[in-house]
């Protein structure tokens, strides 16, 4: 495949006029040649990318060798595409517009990229707020005509759709924040021009403030830490830093080496005590200075100290379950790659960059690994491997603020290169006794927080900063306020090696200090969250354990409830919604949020991954606010139907790595035999649940072989035949697309049939997450994006209503939850045609995706109750219910999701199979009574209603009675179809 990269770029001098307000002439022309060079950059050393045309209409442009110019005429945009689609039509199968304003890119995620839309017409890559085009592909020659203007990435996917073209929508970190206006200007990385001159700045205060301004921009109210237990594997060293006590000597009779037994009675200790990591620290290559070492390592069968380490983080690993971090020291990038498969994270602390401070009675002096190009080249050697890899400086060993600050650079360079810093320590040096430092001046609280504030304006709001709590004992608020979000390792069993004359803090004190600063400490793993989630990141031998543990946002997960378990909520978060006014202060991100879904409008995509987001007081108000809306929208009524589930085959030709449930192929541990009813079996099961009272069934399965439109026609005419006045809910978008299939005709030409058979409503399933990149992993066989909402649209279309799902909490991350229910919501502004919304949590206990280690445990509680509470606030006005699935949230979870936005329970005739399926133990019989008694619980009004929530036309469809499936009955909502 020949593609070629397109770079549209106006006049330097004339782009960016938004930004007037705050930059001169001159500086929008630099700041755009400026992020153009590094757009080129970056195409330059992609591999996929076979050609670079910049289309300009400015004649003076400087370009690099080997880029070419395509000249326009300045008539905007669309024009300028336009003209380098018809140009290269017949040159190049492919076309790849990059926007001139993304200088994160990197040259892999073009790579990535190209992989990845190789086999699509079109993809769209959006900007951070979900709206804009930062960069387009196309397959060449194409009929799609160019759509940048306001909401550009929905408009070029639905034109893609309209024309039959298979259209995806693809997320690249790098590609997502262009600079437009001043505040764009915020992710951008100070220059480091400017960043020396704040070594001169003395006015704390407003350091501190805009500090504060970017941290809670970025990582909101939560203050990360990890549990870990410390493992000093060897207190040798090669090294003699001027301020260490970690580093001995050794002693007669002492071993070198923490031997594997008692590394691994530590390592248990940590885990019995609720701990995920296993930090190992040792001294940097004992072997190469002391005899004594070699000889230890070689009667252990080990050639050097990380052959060793290696050896000892993987007994951990597989004996205890805790993740590795490893602080050996330098290292090659060959010792790298084989510590990878051991580690979830490494560090090395450059310290410092300042070359003076080895010269003779420096701190470094005869300290060879601390020469700042050596430790500089481990961390370069890092990124190349893509390890996750913390870093950072100590403060107040006779460094000045300038070389501080060309330390902070220097990380940020090597950063900027490979994106792996996953974390910027600030550590303050402590004074030891017995030290050729101990009389050293320690820095002062100012200082620290002066150098914390000035790492947060370096780096940004997305760079997480930490400071060791146990070294500021008492002054921990003025750290937060300062700009850190983590404090780092905290160990309940272990003390710090390091400092040993600095306790831990006892996390309950750690958690009272946080909240004291208005913050939530939240615990994380060793790898830092933002990279967690990525498996980029996180070496294949270590990502289920990873997975496993966290949630959308990359943080511990609980551990005490998962969905369909049975689990009762944790009280933590039960705590905070029982109260309705919010413990602190709500952030201004939040406060704004809910403001514009309050007020009517669509939020953007940042607002809605913001809320997704929200811990704390941030999560009070939400859930708050949701609640309020759905009191003013459907008051105290809280509605059921009265239904059957009528589950005709659980064969599938399908292969949904979450799906527990369907027959056909080799998954592990799926339940039951496969089956398929016949007609007469469901026309019976339909009469028995009319005599009952069911003013509905649900008729859905898997893709069974045989089946073509004609089956879909016959499952509805013998459902009438046994209840003609019943109605008829059936048909996900994937059996309604593949029966058009097999009959040859169009979809709404099929939906017609159907309708004039006598189905009434279709169920939203197979929605899962309307994100391609998200389905490719989890349903690579099954319909697109755009294929499920263009069926919802014919269905709308020919006065067929629906119910729209979405399936979360397995590879997915909150802006693809933001994105999915702007989809949702831009179908239901368009059409009107969806009854309600329901989320439905992932069950994941038999999945086979989650039992091949390669999706999350499904979402955290928070995560459930604010997808009910962030849904009711999006989709106001034009979607207004909101269903608690109580199969997969359990009775007790579902009630709670009845105050945080939901006014709808769902179906009542259950022995459900789907869930079970996958490990729940939910579904089983939840009667009208029993469902009428949980909602007056609560001290609210149930209310039976029908499908389409009107009232039922006759008492005898008012019973209490229950209707039971023996062999496989299931809710009507179910996505893991």
């Amino acid at each position: 495949m020949s593609v070629v990269a397109i770079v549209p770029v106006r006049t330097p001098g004339e782009g960016k006029s938004r930004l007037a307000g705050v930059l001169s002439v001159s500086r929008r022309s630099a700041l755009v040649q400026s992020m153009l060079a590094r757009v080129l950059a970056a195409l330059r050393s992609a591999r996929r990318i076979d050609r670079i045309v910049v289309v300009t209409p400015d004649d003076h442009l400087v370009l690099p060798k080997g880029v070419e110019v395509l000249h326009d005429h300045a008539t905007g945009l669309n024009a300028a595409v336009s003209l380098a689609q018809r140009t290269f039509a017949e040159r190049h199968s492919a076309m790849l517009v990059v926007a001139a304003d993304a200088p994160q890119v990197t040259a892999e995620e073009i790579d990535r990229l190209v992989d990845r839309a190789a086999h699509r017409d079109v993809v769209v890559v959006p900007d951070r707020h979900g709206c804009g085009t930062n960069a387009l592909w196309v397959r060449l020659p194409t009929p799609l005509v160019p759509q940048y203007g306001d909401d550009s990435a929905a408009a070029h996917l639905d034109a893609a759709m309209r024309l039959g073209l298979r259209a995806a929508r693809i997320e690249v970190p790098g590609l997502s924040h262009d600079v437009d206006v001043p505040d764009d200007l915020r992710g951008e990385p100070m220059p480091a021009e400017q960043a020396r001159m704040l070594a001169e700045e003395t006015a704390l205060d407003s350091l501190l403030q805009r500090a504060r301004e970017l941290t809670l921009e970025g990582f909101g109210v939560r203050v990360g830490y990890s549990r870990k237990v410390f493992i000093p594997l060897t207190h040798w060293c090669r090294d003699v830093c001027h301020y260490c006590t970690f580093a001995a000597p050794p002693r007669r009779g002492a071993r070198a080496f923490l031997p594997v037994d008692e590394v691994l009675s530590i390592a248990r200790r940590g885990a019995a005590a609720g701990c995920d990591e296993a930090l190992f620290t040792l001294g940097d290559k004992p072997e190469l200075r002391y005899p004594r070492a070699r000889e230890e390592l070689a009667s252990l069968g080990f050639s050097s100290t990380l052959d060793y380490l290696e050896h000892c983080a993987r007994r951990v690993f597989e004996e205890t379950g805790l993740l590795p971090h490893l602080n050996p020291g330098v290292m090659s990038r060959d010792e790298l790659a084989r510590l990878r498969p051991v580690a979830a994270s490494m560090g090395i602390m450059l310290e410092s960059s300042a070359l003076r401070l080895a010269d003779k009675g420096g701190p470094h002096h005869r300290s060879p690994d601390k020469h700042p190009a050596v430790r500089l080249a481990t961390l370069a050697a890092a990124g190349e491997l893509a390890i996750p890899f913390t870093t950072g400086i100590l403060i107040g060993i006779g460094e000045t603020r300038l070389e501080r600050i060309e330390t902070l650079l220097a990380i940020r360079d090597v950063h900027e290169r490979h994106g792996h810093i996953q974390e910027v320590i600030v550590q303050n040096f402590r004074a030891k006794p017995g030290t050729r430092m101990a009389g050293h001046p320690e820095p002062t609280q100012q200082d620290l927080q002066w150098t914390i504030a000035v790492a947060r304006r370096i780096f940004g709001p997305t760079m997480s900063i930490q400071a060791p709590p146990n070294l500021s004992a008492g002054a921990l608020p003025g750290l937060i306020d300062a700009g850190v979000n983590d404090w780092g390792g905290v160990s309940p069993v272990t003390p710090d090696h390091v400092n040993p004359e600095a306790p831990w803090p006892e996390l309950v004190a750690l958690e009272r200090e946080t909240a004291a600063a208005g913050r939530r400490l939240v615990q994380r793993l060793p790898i830092i969250p933002a990279y967690a989630n990525d498996p980029r990141w996180v070496d294949p031998a270590l990502r289920s354990a990873v997975l496993h543990r966290i949630d959308a946002m990359g943080y511990v997960r609980e551990r005490d409830w998962h969905a369909g378990a049975g689990d009762a909520p944790p009280a933590r978060d039960v705590a905070l919604i029982a109260t309705p006014t919010p413990a602190g202060p709500v952030t201004a991100h939040i406060s704004a949020a809910i403001r514009r879904c309050l007020e009517g409008r669509v939020p953007t995509e940042d607002n809605i991954a913001l809320m997704f987001a929200a811990d704390g007081a941030d999560f009070q108000a939400i859930v708050a606010a949701a609640d309020g809306l759905r009191r003013e929208v459907n008051g105290d009524a809280v509605s059921y139907v009265v239904n059957r589930n009528i589950n005709y085959t659980n064969i599938c030709t399908y292969s949904c790595g979450f799906c527990a449930f369907a027959k056909g192929r080799s998954a592990r541990a799926l339940r039951g035999p496969g089956y398929l009813l016949d007609y007469e079996e469901i026309s019976a099961r339909v009469a028995e649940a009319a005599a009952r009272g069911a003013t509905e069934v649900c008729l859905q399965g898997g893709i069974h072989p045989s089946f073509t439109g004609t089956t879909y026609l016959e499952v509805v005419r013998a459902a009438l035949r046994a209840a003609p006045g019943i109605h008829v809910h059936a048909f996900s978008p994937l059996e309604i697309s593949h029966g058009a299939a097999t009959l040859g005709i169009p979809v709404r030409v099929f939906l017609e049939q159907l309708a004039a058979a006598g189905l009434r409503t279709l169920p939203g399933t197979a929605a899962e997450i309307l994100c391609d990149d998200v389905r490719s992993i989890i349903c690579p066989d099954k319909l697109d994006t755009s294929t499920w909402l263009g069926v919802m649209r014919d269905a709308h279309a020919v006065g067929l209503r629906s119910t729209a799902t979405i399936m979360f909490g397995h590879v997915e991350s909150p802006r693809h939850w933001a994105r999915h229910l702007l989809a949702i919501r831009r179908l239901q502004s368009e059409t009107g045609g969806f009854t309600e919304f329901v989320p439905l949590p992932f069950v994941h206990m038999e999945a086979p995706i989650w039992r091949k280690g390669r999706a999350r445990s499904g979402p955290s509680w928070r995560e459930s109750l604010l997808m009910h509470a962030v849904a009711r606030l999006v989709l106001e006005p034009v979607l207004r219910n909101v269903q608690a699935s109580w199969v997969k949230l359990g009775r007790e979870g579902a009630l709670h999701a009845l105050r945080a936005g939901a006014n709808d329970l769902g179906g009542v005739l259950m022995n459900e199979s789907i869930t079970r399926a996958a490990g729940g133990v939910n579904g089983q019989e939840m009667d009208a009574a029993s469902m009428q008694a949980a909602i007056r619980s609560i001290g609210r009004e149930p209310r039976q209603r029908t499908t389409l929530y009107g009232a039922p036309v006759n008492s005898a469809q008012l019973r209490n009675d229950v209707l039971t499936d023996d062999v496989e009955g299931f809710h009507r909502i179910v996505v893991q179809a």
